[in-house]
C-alpha cells in the first residue's frame, strides 16, 4: 500500500485548507452480523426479462466504518455540493423498493449508493419501537434490494457494509430507543454521504499518477474513470485517451463522446485492436463492478484480457473503485462468477445451433494489476484482503 490515507495527496494540493491525519489512521472494524439465505425472500421487484441481467439493464442509465476526521477531510476534498435529495410522496405507503428506484432515477448516482439511502429512510419513517424490531426491519428491506438483482456484486457489498456500520455498535442496546434511533439515522445519513462523495476523493488520489504528455487506454463507460479524466482535464494536465469500443453495448462510444465535450483528445479502437495499440499507451484506467478479497476485480468483458496484454508489455494497470465495491468473494477462475447475462446483438441473424457466450463481465487476477485508487486511499492488490478484514469483522 502506497498511501493510508488522503491527507498526503491533499496536503500538497491544498496546503492548509484540509487537517492532516496521521499516517496510522486506523478504519475501526465493526463486528460481523449474521447472514441469511436470500433465496426464501420473493423478489419484491422481478426482472421483467430474465435473459438479461437487472444490472445491465440498469448500468447505462445508472464503508467502510470511518473515523469523523476523514469524514472532515473528505468534506475538504470535495467541498459541500449540495447532494440530490429525494422526497417519498406522503400519500404512498412507504416501501425501500419504491425508495431506491426513486434514488436510483438521479443520473450520477451508482446504485450502491441509492440502495444506501433506501436503507436510511428504512431507519428514517420506520414505526418500530424497540431496537430488535427495527434492526429486523432494516434487515428485511436489506434482503429485498439484494434480491432485486442478485447479479449485482456492488449492491450487495453496499447493503452490507451499510448494516454493519449502522447497526453493530453496543451502545445503542444501553440508550433510549428514541435516542438510539436518531444515532442510527445519523449514522446511516453519515455512511450514505461518504459513499456518496467516494467518487471525487478517488480523482482527486489519483491526479498524481497521470502526467503531462500520458496516453491513458481505459475499457467501456466507468463513471469514476470519467471522474478521474474530467478533474485531470480541469486542471489542466495534457494527456490524451484510447477508448475501447466495449462491445457488445459500445459504451466505450458514451466515454469518447463525454470526453470530447471537454475538448481532451480522445483515439476509439476497436476491442480486438488493444495488443496493437499497447505500445503507444502509458497507463491502463479500468472501473470495477466488484473488487474481491485477493485483490482482483470483477469488471466489464474484457478487462481481463486487457491487463494481460499490459501487463506482457511492462504498462501499469490502474483500477479506480469505491470501497463499497469491496465484496466478500474469492473466484478462483471466471466460472467461479454468477451468471450475469446482457443482450449481443452482432447485426446479423445467428443460427439456433450456435451456442453465443452472453456473460457481462470477466475476472481479472491481482498479479496483473498496479494500485487501486479507492476512497480508503492507494491500495496494492495485497493490502484489499486486510481492508475486507477492517469492513466486515
Amino acid at each position: 500500500m502506497w498511501w493510508r490515507s488522503a491527507s498526503f495527496i491533499m496536503d500538497r494540493h491544498n496546503n492548509d485548507a484540509a487537517p492532516k491525519l496521521d499516517s496510522s489512521l486506523s478504519i475501526t472494524p465493526p463486528s460481523a452480523t449474521t447472514t441469511t439465505t436470500q433465496s426464501s425472500i420473493p423478489n419484491p421487484n422481478p426482472n421483467p426479462n430474465p435473459t438479461i441481467s437487472a444490472y445491465y439493464q440498469t448500468r447505462a442509465a445508472h464503508h467502510g466504518v470511518v473515523t469523523s476526521d476523514w469524514l472532515a477531510q473528505a468534506q475538504a476534498a470535495v467541498g459541500q455540493e449540495p447532494e440530490p435529495e429525494v422526497r417519498p410522496d406522503p400519500d404512498k405507503p412507504f416501501s425501500v423498493i419504491d425508495e431506491f428506484n426513486n434514488w436510483r432515477k438521479q443520473p450520477h448516482l451508482a446504485e450502491a449508493v441509492a440502495a444506501i439511502r433506501a436503507l436510511a429512510a428504512v431507519i428514517r419513517y420506520s414505526q418500530a419501537s424497540t431496537m430488535m424490531q427495527l434492526e429486523i426491519e432494516l434487515k428485511k428491506a436489506s434482503d429485498s434490494l439484494k434480491s432485486w438483482d442478485t447479479t449485482s456484486i456492488s449492491l450487495t457489498a453496499g447493503c452490507d457494509l451499510f448494516m454493519r456500520y449502522v447497526t453493530r455498535t453496543s451502545a445503542l442496546e444501553y440508550e433510549v430507543f428514541n435516542s438510539a434511533k436518531s444515532r442510527l439515522i445519523e449514522r446511516a445519513e453519515k455512511f450514505g454521504e461518504i459513499s456518496y462523495k467516494a467518487r471525487k476523493i478517488i480523482a482527486m488520489l489519483s491526479q498524481d499518477f497521470i502526467f503531462d504528455g500520458c496516453t491513458i487506454l481505459v475499457h467501456g463507460f466507468s463513471r469514476v474513470v470519467f471522474e478521474v479524466l474530467k478533474l485531470a482535464a480541469q486542471n489542466k494536465k495534457l494527456f490524451r485517451v484510447f477508448c475501447t469500443e466495449g462491445r457488445p453495448d459500445r459504451t466505450g462510444l458514451r466515454l469518447s463522446n463525454d470526453l470530447a465535450k471537454l475538448d481532451v483528445p480522445v483515439k476509439l479502437v476497436i476491442d480486438s485492436a488493444v495488443a496493437y495499440s499497447m505500445d503507444e499507451v502509458d497507463m491502463v484506467f479500468v472501473g470495477a463492478d466488484g473488487v474481491v478479497e485477493s485483490g482482483g476485480i470483477i469488471n466489464m468483458m474484457g478487462t481481463y484480457q486487457i491487463a494481460l496484454v499490459a501487463h506482457s508489455m511492462n504498462k501499469p494497470v490502474y483500477v479506480a473503485a469505491e470501497s463499497y465495491k469491496f465484496a466478500r468473494l474469492y473466484p478462483l477462475d471466471q466460472k467461479d462468477l454468477a451468471p450475469a447475462l446482457r443482450p449481443i446483438d452482432f447485426g446479423v441473424p445467428i443460427p439456433s445451433k450456435v451456442e453465443v457466450e452472453s456473460s457481462a463481465r470477466d475476472y481479472t487476477p491481482p498479479q496483473y494489476l498496479t494500485l487501486l485508487f479507492t476512497d480508503l486511499g492507494v491500495l496494492t492488490p495485497s493490502v484489499v484482503s486486510d481492508e475486507l478484514i477492517q469492513l466486515y469483522l
